[in-house]
């Protein structure tokens, strides 16, 4: 029995493509709460810490407003976090040079070589299978991707209204 009526109706390369997928995010969930564990963090705190070292590498002062944004959390959600993650040695605040009402958080270069290093081997081997793949493969996937992530974003924001 299909999981669906529509299932029934959809080409089976296409319900292949789709279960592929909902495979790959199993797997990938799974090795997210696995780096998590290994790190000693949630899932908050690593997305947290992922925003501050890229706002660091775009040469951003990350502050808690933005994080809290970012992470669709309360300022008092922030400002536990930012102690649990200052206390845990993975991030640093400082006055921010420009507005002095706020603070610039920093993930310390600790905190960068432990997500790098506990990241980067599954992110060689993701790149390897990637590079794999021709320019016109590659740009369909990716095209494909980026149809699925509008989807459901719109079904995010139509779950909101």
């Amino acid at each position: 029995m299909s999981e669906a009526p529509w299932y029934d109706a959809a080409p089976p390369h296409a319900v292949r493509v789709i279960a592929s997928l909902r495979e790959y995010r199993t797997a990938e969930q799974a090795m997210r709460r696995r780096t998590r564990e290994s790190m000693r963090m949630g899932e908050a705190d690593l997305k947290a810490l992922r925003f501050l070292l890229k706002a660091e590498a775009e040469g951003r002062h990350a502050t808690p407003v933005e994080l809290g944004a970012h992470l669709s959390i309360k300022s008092s959600s922030v400002t536990a976090m930012l102690d649990r993650l200052t206390a845990s040695g993975h991030v640093t605040r400082h006055p921010h040079p420009q507005d002095r009402r706020s603070l610039s958080i920093r993930a310390t270069p600790g905190a960068d070589e432990e997500v790098r290093h506990t990241l980067a081997a599954m992110h060689r081997r993701m790149l390897a299978v990637a590079s794999a793949l021709d320019p016109r493969a590659s740009a369909t996937v990716a095209a494909f991707l980026a149809q699925l992530t509008a989807i459901a974003e719109q079904g995010e924001r139509a779950s909101a209204d």
